[in-house]
C-alpha cells in the first residue's frame, strides 16, 4: 500500500468525477505519494497546519496509471518515493481518513 495527503475538498471533487489530478500531475508529471513509514514526515514538511486533510491508502495494485520508485529532488536522496504518472483511479484508493487534529 501508498498513501497520499489530500485536501477534503479536492479529494470530494475527484470522487464526482471518478478521478483524481492534484496540480503537480500538470506541473511535475506525477503524484507525490508516500509509504506508510514516510506519511509522518510528509505531512510535517509540506502540510504542517493545514486544516481539513485526509490520508489516501492506495492499493498499488489496483492503479491504473505507472507507479514509479524515485529520489525526492530534496535532502536524503537514499530515500525513495512512489510516484503515480497519471489521474489516481478512485478504484485504487481503498481507504480514506482524516489527518485533522480536532
Amino acid at each position: 500500500m501508498i498513501f497520499h495527503i489530500v485536501k477534503r475538498a479536492d479529494w470530494e471533487a475527484a470522487l464526482a468525477q471518478s478521478a483524481y489530478e492534484p496540480p503537480s500531475l500538470q506541473t511535475e508529471g506525477f503524484i507525490h505519494c508516500s509509504t506508510q513509514s514516510q506519511v509522518s514526515g510528509t505531512a510535517a514538511r509540506f502540510f504542517a497546519g493545514q486544516p481539513h486533510l485526509l490520508l489516501l491508502t492506495i492499493d498499488e495494485q489496483r492503479l491504473t496509471a505507472p507507479l514509479k520508485w524515485e529520489h525526492p529532488a530534496y535532502d536524503r536522496h537514499d530515500l525513495l518515493f512512489p510516484h503515480i504518472y497519471g489521474p489516481l483511479n478512485i478504484e485504487a484508493v481503498v481507504e480514506v481518513v482524516s489527518l485533522d487534529q480536532s
